[in-house]
């Protein structure tokens, strides 16, 4: 019996060391973060006369650096941090604050192993912009007009994926009365649009007798919401603030019917500050009007989790 128990022990020391000795050995070379990373831009329409461009926001964007894999990019240090894939090295970005601007820009070039390199580059560019009055007059009735989601139309808040291939809630819509139960806050909140003649300026109000239809943490930047939780009704006390009107950066194409589908006015309202919004508190603040009349506004905005657009449906409040 002890003849056996060693002879198998000893075939055991064999099978290890024959199979140690075969190991092989793996390794992920030297993890350099990128180097020599640089920042490229054009602004279109630079010339003797017009030194931040044509009037158009526009910048071309292209970035290199030695043994980068992949950029990310955050296109404005002022507004919160937003880096999204850059796969090509190459973007047009359109700016679309009005008048002649500064923008920081940073890009994260990521290496081998996860390695990464930052760097930054502000660019100055000129943006030209003048809303058509007949969207001013439909949204303020030059003066003051009051605004609430219409929960009685399918489709009041939607879905959709942010491209302007699609400009449609083609994820997701909800019907009528869709939040009714589960976030009536939705639909009693109300969003008052003014005209400041005297000074030329905008203002929106925003009431929340139920509380503000938002999310959690980092995907909103409304006060006092809790770190975490669902989507739903959250405390909040109003609040108001500036907006202007801007170019759409979406670039959506202007059509000539009112349908869902394929169309924007190309005008956007832009809200100041981090303390209003209208409909869902998201943590952008550019409200693209899609379609907009006397009784009906249809807006899009960029949904706080990258690649997503929501819809949202409004009616002038009774």
């Amino acid at each position: 019996m002890k003849t056996n128990i060693k002879y198998i022990l000893g075939l055991f020391i064999v099978a290890l060391t024959f199979i140690s000795c075969n190991e092989e050995e793996y390794s992920l070379g030297e993890l350099s973060a990128p180097a020599n990373v640089v920042i490229n831009t054009v602004v279109v329409g630079v010339d003797a006369t017009h030194p931040n461009g044509d009037g158009s926001g526009s910048v071309k964007i292209s970035v290199t650096g030695d043994n980068a894999l992949s950029y990310k990019i955050d296109y404005d240090a002022n507004t919160p941090l937003d880096l999204v894939y850059l796969p090509t090295g190459m973007t047009t970005k359109k700016y679309t604050s009005v008048g002649v601007n500064t923008y920081r820009i940073t890009v994260v070039a990521y290496g081998k192993g996860g390695s990464s390199t930052n760097v930054t580059k502000d660019v100055t560019v000129r943006s030209d912009f003048t809303v058509a009055p007949e969207i001013v007059t439909a949204l303020t009735n030059n003066a003051s007009k009051r605004w609430v989601v219409d929960k009685s139309v399918a489709g009041h808040i939607g879905v959709g994926p942010w491209n302007i291939a699609s400009i449609r809630p083609e994820w997701w819509a909800g019907g009528v009365n869709e939040k009714a139960a589960s976030a009536n806050c939705f639909y009693t909140a109300t969003f008052t649009f003014a005209k400041v003649a005297a000074s030329g300026t905008y203002s929106l109000q925003v009431a929340t007798p139920d509380g503000a239809f938002t999310k959690t943490g980092s995907l909103t930047t409304l006060p006092g919401i809790p770190g975490s939780g669902d989507e739903g009704c959250y405390n909040y006390g109003g609040g108001t603030s500036a907006f202007s009107f801007i170019p759409a950066s979406s670039g959506a194409p202007i059509v000539t019917t009112n349908a869902d589908n394929s169309t924007s006015t190309q005008t956007s309202i832009l809200l100041s500050g981090v303390d209003t919004f209208i409909g869902y508190g998201a943590v952008q603040k550019e409200y693209e009007i899609l379609v907009i009349t006397s009784t009906y506004m249809y807006l899009r905005v960029q949904g706080t989790e990258t690649g997503n657009a929501w819809y949202l449906k409004l009616k002038p409040a009774l």
